[in-house]
């Protein structure tokens, strides 16, 4: 059973970290299965309430993370909430309608759009917003990835 719980974690784990480049994978729900299918098939006992503390608290912050970056990008670069919703629905749409080059395009593209047909901007300023969607995905994917591994180090440290 040790090498069911530990091959189920580190695939739930490797899930979430292709939900880095892919958003509509939630990395989030994939740590925490990873978690709970470790401790479903060896032991939940090393598993106190204070590592369910920590990981939720954790949990909220990748929630903030994401939405914090797509946030100041966005807003640093000029944009408006019309840039940042077009942002994250290009985000969500553009790796399928594009594949790969569309995880950038798509909220580049999104924040664009978005910018000149709802907030009424100048292309100049549309396409600044575009390239702020773009550095706040970035600095998310990295931040995000920053503490998801925190997470997995942490749940290593409970199983010592």
């Amino acid at each position: 059973m040790l090498w069911i719980g530990w091959t189920l974690a580190i695939i739930m784990f490797a899930i979430a970290f292709v939900g880095l480049i892919y958003p509509v994978i939630p990395s989030v729900i994939f740590i925490l299965a990873g978690f709970l299918l470790y401790g479903a098939f060896v032991s939940f006992e090393e598993l106190t309430w204070l590592f369910w503390a920590i990981q939720i608290l954790f949990v909220l912050l990748l929630f903030g993370a994401d939405t914090f970056a797509n946030l100041v990008g966005v807003k640093r670069f000029g944009g408006s909430k019309a840039g940042m919703w077009g942002s994250t629905i290009g985000l969500l749409i553009g790796p399928f309608v594009i594949p790969v080059i569309g995880i950038l395009a798509g909220p580049f593209l999104g924040a664009i759009i978005a910018e000149m047909i709802f907030a009424r901007t100048s292309i100049k300023q549309a396409f600044r917003t575009g390239v702020g969607s773009v550095v706040g995905f970035l600095t998310s994917v990295v931040v995000k990835g920053i503490l998801m591994v925190v997470m997995i180090v942490i749940f290593l440290f409970f199983l010592r």
